[in-house]
């Protein structure tokens, strides 16, 4: 079957996802600006998840746009992947409005971590459907990036018990990390020759 189906309903989750969290930014009582210094909290909490939710739909995007067919157990892998991503409004929500306190700043990273897993086993069926010589799986290779990010999100979440800001700052590294473009699939297009149909079904 197609991927168009799949692309849009993705996208328009994803849309919705970021409205609910900027949804979450009351605007406060008074008219100074140091009014605006009890949002810090939940703009901070906001900025992150959007980067996150930004970094998902940049990478979602150019996985998808590596393959050409889908199948009954991808879409059920992407539907997974969006039910952890779902969840990220809330736990944004949570953690800004209890001041980053340790238990909302380790929920954060078990969404984070569970929609990491998501994520890379939505990849891994993509590469069992269309080959591992195809063009995705020519171009995810071992993935390190990924599974580096799914330890680092596992550390901070133990670490926010004991240091909570030190975890929050591991989040904040993964997101710096994927906010680098990963042009892996860029470059394997590029470098495919044209008219090539790396794909066997």
């Amino acid at each position: 079957m197609g991927k168009n189906r799949l692309e849009a309903f993705s996208d328009g989750v994803l849309a919705i996802i970021l409205t609910i969290m900027v949804l979450e930014l009351k605007v406060p009582h008074g008219d100074s600006f140091a009014a605006l210094r009890t949002l810090l909290p939940t703009f901070v909490s906001y900025a992150l998840s959007f980067i996150y939710i930004a970094i998902y739909w940049n990478n979602h995007h150019h996985m998808l746009h590596a393959v050409k067919k889908v199948n009954g157990p991808i879409l059920w892998a992407n539907t997974h992947l969006l039910f952890w991503l779902s969840l990220v409004p809330f736990a944004t929500a949570w953690m800004g409005e209890n001041h980053f306190s340790a238990g909302p700043v380790a929920l954060y990273g078990c969404v984070l971590l569970m929609a990491g897993l998501a994520y890379y086993l939505l990849s891994q069926c993509l590469i069992h459907f269309h080959g591992e010589g195809s063009l995705l799986g020519a171009a995810v290779g071992s993935d390190l990036k990924g599974k580096l990010s799914v330890v680092i999100y596992a550390i901070a979440i133990l670490l926010s018990f004991f240091n909570r800001w030190a975890g929050f700052g591991l989040y904040w590294m993964v997101a710096l990390m994927w906010l680098v473009p990963d042009r892996r699939i860029e470059r394997t297009l590029a470098g495919r020759v044209p008219g090539e149909d790396q794909h066997p079904l």
